[in-house]
């Protein structure tokens, strides 16, 4: 069950105890002892990490109580984790109190998660209504493949690691990126590869984990990092990465824009680029965006309090950057004005977490929830301002293929993805852990026009979506404790 993976963290209390004691007064700051913490003290702690240890320590000690406490303050502060409500309809269901169960895991399945709970030993206390039936059959019905995309073709087995694609719109040609071996490849319909950028000394390329084209400017941007994952990858590179620049047309390097390296471990896992230079690249690991700025990387956004910044998206008019954390879910930054914004949506029609990949289309955002219960591909129509998402529909979801669905590239109205990622079959040291299990990898081709005039209220329809009581352009991500940094940072 994925409840045990959300609650198998560490099971030692010192981190949560620490973080109880930092919220009493100086003068009263003591251990605290995990099993007398009220509910009120839990609600009010703001350390994701120290509930996620705490949850563990009560999931452990059999105290159905504070566990629920704690997986309530958590859903709180983590919204668009559908697995952290699971965890806490669990709970709900094996102290029996059906209202909230049943309330919850309705609300679940209005923002289209599923997951199949029929004989679920730990929900026998609440599973003997038609009540319970009913919300089985409907948490079912998002369990099954929704769309008409399909596998377009699949890129050769092996030690490759494909975690990136681009499309170059002139020459009408899927690019490929390696993190393993930092190679560029130019794909066929066949899914054929055809070699066209490899790290020299030159350019210096390390893993290639995110590229994005400006066709009217013939440039292909890639963000690089050295890490263990690069095959070639030496000790002096750590903590090593930058954007480069390379021909579109040619794959000629052109120039580079490197981090200055330091003790901690980064990754540019996000890319994105608009005509007139604007290009920004994110610091999955640090939780930081930066600007191409006068032949420099300029840190422009950051804040601890996010969970992994993933995708990036630009409008058309290079106004606004959209970017998703994959906990939290999606946000804005006002270029113009250097603030940042929330993305406004009705939450209870819409859960936007496990976001990895974020693409401008037609005035919407594509959105590639990976990390949802089921995946899917989401294009989120927004209002004339940018700021408030309209209509959400569901282009693919719960597909078969959909074994590890993580970034893509758009291609007019068609979006190709990465559908079975391999990287979870690689170790903490960068190398497959069985290379025998190494699969093909599959390249997702999806209509972006499917789905656009659903009727409202029909399983993967499109639901028309009030406006929420989030305020944007006020400067701050109003659902990210202690608000952001955007602008210049130091």
């Amino acid at each position: 069950m994925k409840i045990k993976r959300i609650l198998g963290a560490l099971l030692f209390a010192s981190m949560a105890t620490a973080a109880f004691a930092q919220q009493a007064p100086a003068g009263a700051r003591q251990a605290i002892d995990p099993a007398t913490l009220t509910e009120a003290q839990i609600a009010q702690t703001k350390v994701p990490q120290a509930l996620f240890k705490l949850a563990a320590l009560y999931k452990q000690s059999g105290d159905l109580e504070r566990l629920t406490w704690t997986l309530e303050r958590l859903v709180a502060l983590r919204p668009n984790m559908g697995d952290l409500k699971l965890a806490l309809a669990t709970t709900y269901a094996r102290r029996g109190e059906k209202s909230k169960t049943y309330d919850l895991l309705l609300s679940m399945q209005k923002q289209g998660l599923g997951y199949a709970l029929s004989g679920n030993e730990n929900f026998a206390k609440v599973a003997d209504t038609k009540v319970w039936t009913y919300i089985l059959e409907g948490l079912d019905v998002n369990l099954k493949p929704f769309g008409q995309g399909k596998v377009a073709f699949s890129l050769p087995a092996g030690d490759h690691l494909y975690e990136s694609l681009a499309f170059d719109p002139q020459r009408k040609q899927l690019l490929v990126g390696s993190v393993r071996d930092g190679t560029i490849q130019l794909a066929g319909k066949d899914g054929k590869l055809t070699d066209f950028i490899a790290p020299n000394a030159e350019n210096g390329l390390w893993c290639v984990y995110a590229m994005t084209v400006v066709p009217e400017e013939d440039v292909l941007y890639v963000a690089s990092t050295a890490s263990v994952y690069f095959r070639n990858f030496r000790k002096e590179d750590y903590g090593k990465a930058g954007v480069f620049k390379f021909k579109l047309s040619s794959g000629k390097f052109i120039e580079k824009y490197l981090l200055e390296p330091d003790s901690d471990a980064r990754t540019l896992s996000s890319i994105v680029a608009g005509k007139g230079g604007l290009v920004f690249a994110a610091d999955g690991l640090r939780n930081q965006i930066y600007r191409v700025d006068g032949g420099d990387l300029k840190l422009m956004m950051q804040n601890p309090q996010l969970t992994s910044v993933r995708g990036l998206a630009l409008d058309e008019d290079g106004r606004k950057l959209y970017f998703a954390d994959y906990a939290l879910g999606l946000f804005g930054i006002d270029l113009a004005g250097g603030k940042g914004f929330d993305l406004e949506y009705d939450s209870k029609d819409l859960t936007l977490g496990g976001i990895d990949g974020l693409y401008w289309y037609k005035h919407a955002l594509v959105a590639i929830e990976g990390g949802m219960s089921p995946p899917r591909i989401m294009r989120l129509s927004l209002d004339s301002g940018g700021n408030r998402i309209t209509r959400a529909a569901p282009i693919d979801a719960a597909n078969p293929e959909f074994k590890a669905l993580t970034a893509g590239a758009i291609d007019g109205d068609n979006l190709y993805s990465i559908a079975n990622s391999q990287r979870n079959e690689y170790g903490a040291y960068g190398t497959p852990e069985n290379g025998a299990k190494l699969s093909a990898v599959n390249v997702f081709r999806s209509d972006l026009t499917f789905n656009d005039a659903a009727a409202p209220g029909a399983s993967g329809a499109a639901p028309m979506l009030a406006p929420s009581k989030s305020v944007s352009g006020g400067g701050v991500f109003q659902n990210v404790e202690a608000g952001s940094s955007t602008g210049p940072a130091g």
